[in-house]
């Protein structure tokens, strides 16, 4: 069994769809953000950066103690060496699989993720900000065009690397993307959006996360940490 600590979130969804995609068993822990629940001291015993995914693997391949693991691409990597599914057991797949992952988690998910902030939540819409994100999220963009222009998925066939960023791809209008202007994205994406463990997996989220608004209150939880405040007991 998987426990996995959760919330409606781009990097919380790629969990859930390997889940389903993979049909392993879990169970979903909320781990509610705006409300400041990872900050209490149960999660941070599992997640010390206070981010959400995290999951604790109570049935491990060795038949050990139970395996606790934050960061979801950590996550995405020990669940398909786990089931042996969409990571590539070959050297060379694997390297792509792998090349692609790190990509979105460096590249993709935190230039998306500040285009967010600066155009959404930001309480000073700075212009210098909000047009560097927005056109390195474009740019990005354009590298996933190009990548998919002659494959069906990222690395060939469906793996964790397209996993990883589907749910970065979702909230295209938020970051203020047109995916008329990416061909090949469009497609990749309405592939993904059509597979019936995707549907699962974002149907979910809609059940767990029934009022997603960002109040001052939450604004503070989500945005005002530092090395002082950003771990420890619940504020």
């Amino acid at each position: 069994m998987i426990d996995l600590h959760y919330w409606t979130t781009p990097n919380g969804h790629k969990v859930t769809i390997f889940l389903e995609e993979a049909g392993l068993p879990y169970r979903i822990i909320p781990v509610n953000i705006s409300a400041g629940d990872q900050f209490k001291t149960e999660f941070l015993a599992i997640a010390p950066n206070n981010r959400i995914p995290a999951i604790v693997d109570t049935a491990p391949a060795d038949c050990g103690a139970p395996i606790s693991l934050f960061e979801s691409g950590a996550i995405l990597q020990y669940l398909a060496e786990k089931t042996g599914k969409f990571l590539p057991a070959d050297i060379r797949g694997r390297a792509e699989v792998m090349q692609w992952l790190f990509w979105q988690m460096g590249g993709l998910g935190p230039m998306a993720g500040q285009n967010h902030h600066f155009a959404q939540y930001a309480p000073e819409k700075l212009a210098y900000a909000i047009n560097r994100y927005v056109n390195e999220t474009n740019r990005l963009y354009g590298v996933m065009n190009k990548r998919l222009a002659d494959r069906e998925f990222i690395a060939g066939d469906y793996s964790i690397a397209d996993m990883a960023s589907y749910p970065w791809i979702v909230p295209h209008q938020r970051q203020r993307q047109n995916l008329d202007d990416f061909p090949h994205l469009r497609r990749w994406f309405e592939t993904i959006r059509a597979r019936p463990a995707v549907e699962r997996a974002y149907a979910l989220a809609e059940k767990i996360n029934t009022v997603p608004v960002v109040s001052e209150q939450s604004r503070a939880l989500l945005f005002g940490q530092s090395a002082t405040n950003s771990t420890g007991t619940n504020p």
